[in-house]
């Protein structure tokens, strides 16, 4: 990423200053994704709420950040690049500042906040590659969008781990002392966030050409209310299963239907909202498939893990955690080196390693106990970690190079949403087989009372059945991928002038 100074559009800019900057305020962003995991507790005893309703928090990120990704292609092409990357800072400061002095009294006032932030994460995600594709050549296009991995694989594996050390205890920085409630957790990131954005404002610039297009409402309706469904269906499957008519299955079949006509009626649009005909291109749909069952094979397990080590191995919420932030770290340590190799060799051999590393660290995990070495967990999901790092940018860069420049931005959304999409359902999917699983392993509640020990070892032996079963699905995604990964262009794809035919 030499050369900082530059013309782009005409304009001179510092391209390492706003990509840094771009990658900051995305990170902090994209953090509170995962952050209030581990705080769910404290926030039900805080608001006196149950655990049904605390976990709207994060459900409504999850479907407000699936919702406003399609949009983004919009925004994308309609706002100068500066102006809305600073407003979705401000609109994350908002959020951010709501939720850091919610009254325990107004639970809504939360759930808002949550909203808020989800619209931030929804935009800035697809921004930050949209830039990258436009800053940087497509000769190290890959090791810029390899340094993007550090943001979207990171942000989510640490957010745990670090809300949980921040709910441990007082801690001491710079001779301040904080920490040990839910509201440190919003505390700690806002003057980042309020830093990131005044610096913008001088070294941010414009670098994406914008149309005045109108914006489409029915379109723009149908894509709220298509992908809101769909994910809602999906969040519910954890807390009322499958078979579950009023929130799991009608909301998804609603959405599908919605998305079935929303995509129709993009596909007569001269100017879509957001143009699935990129599906149309071979290349760009299999890596499109293969970065969303990576995403299904990484987060999927990233939820699994940690309830297997409170529930089984009996650890708390940070220490957990801390099992799995050497594998966070090595996604971080990998990425820009994948990203380097993609610009050498391409997507596809690269793909095909990584896919064998997740399908060979994730098949051991079907064979854990209650006494296997935490330190045996960590390895392994190091590996697990090094395999998506190989997978994800390069096949994500892939993807983009088979699309014309000027399909970027449409291409970013589509690829986002995608992957947003296959994230809540690879979710969904493992959580539910593990918990149909173990329910249906679990032993006879007489047995309790007859002999307590029995019952306590035949039941964890269930629970471990639940998690084995979901364990093997996720190598099953992961294999899948594996073998889609031989069906990918040998070599770099070269970005395509013009527009596709």
């Amino acid at each position: 990423m030499a050369n900082s100074n530059e013309q782009v559009t005409g304009k001179p800019m510092n391209k390492i200053a706003m990509m840094a900057l771009l990658m900051i305020g995305s990170f902090v962003i994209i953090l509170m994704q995962t952050s209030l995991g581990t705080a769910l507790p404290a926030l039900m005893t805080a608001f006196n709420v149950d655990s049904a309703t605390v976990q709207w928090l994060t459900t409504i990120f999850l479907m407000v950040n699936g919702i406003m990704v399609p949009v983004s292609a919009y925004m994308t092409t309609r706002i100068p690049t500066k102006y809305l990357y600073l407003s979705a800072l401000a609109v994350y400061i908002l959020g951010t500042f709501m939720a850091w002095t919610a009254p325990t009294s107004a639970f809504w006032v939360m759930m808002l906040a949550r909203a808020l932030q989800a619209m931030a994460a929804g935009i800035v995600m697809p921004l930050m590659q949209v830039v990258a594709l436009t800053l940087f050549s497509e000769n190290s296009r890959g090791k810029a969008l390899g340094s993007i991995g550090l943001v979207i694989g990171m942000a989510p594996a640490i957010g745990p781990t670090l809300s949980g050390w921040i709910l441990d205890g007082k801690h001491k920085f710079l001779g301040l002392t904080w920490g040990g409630d839910w509201r440190s957790i919003f505390g700690l990131v806002l003057p980042l966030a309020i830093i990131v954005f005044f610096l913008s404002i001088f070294y941010f610039k414009n670098v994406l050409e914008t149309q005045k297009v109108s914006l489409d409402i029915r379109s723009l309706i149908e894509s709220t209310v298509g992908f809101g469904f769909l994910l809602f269906g999906f969040a519910m499957v954890s807390n009322h299963g499958w078979g579950s008519f009023s929130y799991v299955i009608t909301p998804i079949i609603v959405g599908v239907l919605v998305i079935a006509e929303f995509t129709r009626h993009q596909l007569h649009m001269e100017k879509p909202f957001l143009d699935v005909k990129v599906l149309m291109n071979k290349q760009f749909a299999l890596t499109t498939t293969m970065v969303s069952l990576t995403f299904i094979a990484m987060l999927g397990v990233e939820m699994v893990l940690p309830t297997y080590m409170q529930t089984v191995r009996g650890l708390t919420a940070l220490d957990s955690g801390l099992t799995l932030l050497p594998g966070a770290l090595m996604m971080g340590l990998i990425s820009p080196i994948a990203g380097s190799f993609y610009d050498k060799y391409g997507a596809k051999r690269l793909a095909i390693f990584g896919f064998a590393l997740v399908t060979m660290a994730t098949l051991p995990y079907y064979f854990l106990t209650a006494e296997t070495p935490t330190i045996y967990i960590t390895a392994l999901y190091m590996v697990r970690m090094a395999g998506i790092a190989f997978t994800m940018m390069p096949l994500t860069s892939s993807a983009m190079g088979a699309l014309p420049k000027e399909q970027n931005a449409q291409g970013t959304a589509v690829n986002n949403t995608a992957r947003q999409i296959a994230a809540s359902l690879g979710t969904a999917v493992l959580a539910s087989v593990m918990q149909s699983v173990a329910n249906d392993n679990m032993p006879a509640n007489s047995l309790k009372a007859a002999d307590p020990l029995a019952y306590g070892s035949k039941a964890i032996t269930a629970t471990l059945d639940g998690f084995h079963t979901s364990f093997f699905v996720a190598a099953c995604f992961a294999f899948a991928a594996f073998v889609l990964a031989f069906f990918l262009h040998s070599g770099k794809v070269n970005q395509p002038e013009g527009k596709e035919k």
